[in-house]
């Protein structure tokens, strides 16, 4: 299981893995943009997985957060 505790924040372990992009559908479009990386997989393939899963891709990286 991947660990969200210790950084500062107060939630559900749902909502932290979701802020730190470490939840199902983070991982997911995470797997899609690598096989499209690697020619692999259209990149319009990842954009639709955000778009379905309601991800913003323009959101800043939780670690600097």
């Amino acid at each position: 299981m991947l660990g969200t505790d210790g950084f500062g924040r107060s939630d559900t372990r749902e909502k932290l893995r979701h802020f730190f992009e470490v939840d199902r559908y983070w991982i997911t479009v995470a797997a899609l943009r690598s096989l499209a990386d690697d020619g692999q997989l259209a990149v319009a393939k990842v954009s639709e997985a955000l778009e379905k899963y309601r991800l913003d891709s323009d959101k800043p990286n939780p670690v600097g957060v």
